[in-house]
């Protein structure tokens, strides 16, 4: 047998029983168990704040939105029903809860637009980089979220379609949207004028 496929299934396996720790966490707090909702808050609040600090820089309004996400969960843990990893379902009630505060203006439209500072990921040195990212901050917000889950969080267009509650083809058309959007977007930001070709 070939080491490829035992690594594959040591990955398949790691995923499942990461998961099955958080479903026995969801029971837990289905059971009013707060200590159960702490320990799922901390595997998860470094994750939401990095998808979150991509809509804004304010870390009070991040903070509202994992509250809010969280008081969710507490609520609702008695209603995931497995047919989705944890980490799809927290991730869907983020995703719908940040839309919640953009409608509602809870994300200054100034810092979801034109975010100026630098990218917290560690590859924040290269120039490339920060125009995508200045890039990421202009597009429509069902855009920038289904790029940055895919993107910067891994998710598959099938977790994406569950987080967002949209088919797959709609998934993808944000995408195309998107990318067309970047690509006439990044010549700009680097500053190179299109019409000096």
């Amino acid at each position: 047998m070939s080491p490829e496929p035992i690594v594959t299934s040591n990955v398949y396996l790691a995923a499942r029983s990461v998961d099955a720790e958080d479903v026995a966490l969801l029971q837990r707090i289905s059971a009013a168990d707060r200590s159960a909702l702490a320990t799922l808050y901390r595997e998860y609040h470094r994750r939401l704040v990095r998808f979150l600090g991509r809509f804004t820089r304010r870390d009070d309004v991040i903070e509202e939105v994992i509250n809010d996400t969280f008081m969710i969960v507490w609520q609702k843990a008695g209603e995931f029903r497995g047919q989705s990893r944890v980490s799809t379902w927290l991730m869907g009630i983020a995703y719908r809860v940040t839309l919640k505060a953009l409608r509602q203006g809870g994300l200054p439209a100034e810092q979801q637009h034109d975010y100026e500072g630098p990218c917290v990921e560690p590859f924040a040195e290269h120039e490339t980089t920060d125009w995508v990212t200045k890039g990421l901050t202009r597009l429509a917000p069902e855009q920038r979220i289904v790029m940055e889950l895919a993107y910067v969080m891994g998710h598959s267009l099938e977790e994406i379609a569950e987080i967002t509650e949209s088919p797959v083809s709609t998934v993808k058309a944000r995408m195309f949207h998107a990318r067309v959007k970047l690509r006439n977007l990044l010549p700009a930001l680097a500053g190179i004028d299109g019409s000096a070709r």
